[in-house]
């Protein structure tokens, strides 16, 4: 059976250790939290992090806009978040309303407060090796294989999904810690014979349970991006937990896995925009 990574308590011990910098700091981080429109799973998420943020000692403030709000409206509110001192992090909501264009919205954040990563500028540092504020997923995904001990370098990596959120990042990341990368999808020729050769599976392709034990090799370490809310309810990944479970040598839960990681990360991150935008002051 294969070992668990805990993901929720390695969050915890995380957001404990930003409470703790924050507390010895001489300033209070702030972030910003942008929600437009009403979409239920949106909502969960922002109250998490709001939560998560005001346990840190963060001084968190959500914006929440009606689903009509125009993109002029959120720009011009960007760019007063920009402006104001008392920010250190933005971060708007995903998904957006379809009459608003992802890319500019992203485009108008300071790259100083894009604490979600996703502004083309850090893209280009972590591309290039200069991590400076990275996608809070896959950094959550690198301290949970560093803490489990996982040999890196020289390994097979193994991407499942290519999204500029977790894949493309993801391998940014795994190349930069000397791991061997392949970035797979759904276009991809004999998918299963390339997650067999993986030593390192991190499957965010968004199919509850795809990836199934046969797509294994013996003792690989998997970690499930993935979170699918079935029919009747139930919450799964992107992996067949349990067969797989039987066949890898770890493996991260959903719930309780990557998913406490990204909201601890993201307090990280503000955290680190906080203390990059003083020491340049």
């Amino acid at each position: 059976m294969a070992r668990l990574i805990d993901g929720k308590c390695l969050a915890a011990a995380l957001r404990a250790d930003v409470r703790r910098q924050v507390a010895a700091a001489d300033f209070t981080p702030g972030l910003a939290v942008v929600l437009v429109g009403e979409d239920p799973a949106s909502s969960v998420y922002v109250r998490t992090k709001d939560r998560a943020a005001r346990e840190a000692g963060i001084d968190s403030r959500t914006i929440r806009l009606p689903a009509v709000t125009t993109q002029d409206t959120l720009l011009a509110i960007i760019a007063d978040l920009n402006a104001d001192v008392a920010i250190d992090g933005i971060l708007v909501q995903l998904p957006l309303p379809r009459s608003v264009d992802l890319r500019v919205v992203i485009e108008a954040i300071d790259p100083m407060k894009d604490v979600d990563g996703f502004h083309p500028l850090n893209v280009g540092y972590l591309a290039d090796g200069r991590p400076n504020l990275v996608p809070c997923t896959p950094l959550g995904v690198m301290k949970m294989l560093l803490h489990a001990g996982v040999n890196i370098a020289g390994a097979r990596a193994l991407v499942l999904g290519r999204s500029a959120i977790v894949g493309k990042p993801m391998a940014s990341l795994l190349m930069a810690a000397d791991a061997t990368v392949t970035i797979a999808h759904s276009k991809t020729l004999d998918l299963a014979g390339e997650c067999r050769r993986a030593d390192i599976l991190i499957a965010a392709i968004g199919r509850p349970e795809m990836v199934t034990a046969d797509w294994i090799k013996p003792g690989a370490t998997v970690i499930d991006v993935g979170i699918n809310r079935l029919p009747d309810g139930r919450l799964v990944g992107d992996i067949a937990f349990e067969s797989t479970a039987a066949r890898a040598g770890a493996i991260t839960p959903v719930p309780g896995g990557v998913g406490p990681m990204t909201v601890a990360c993201l307090l990280e991150n503000t955290l680190t925009a906080a203390s990059i935008r003083r020491a340049g002051t």
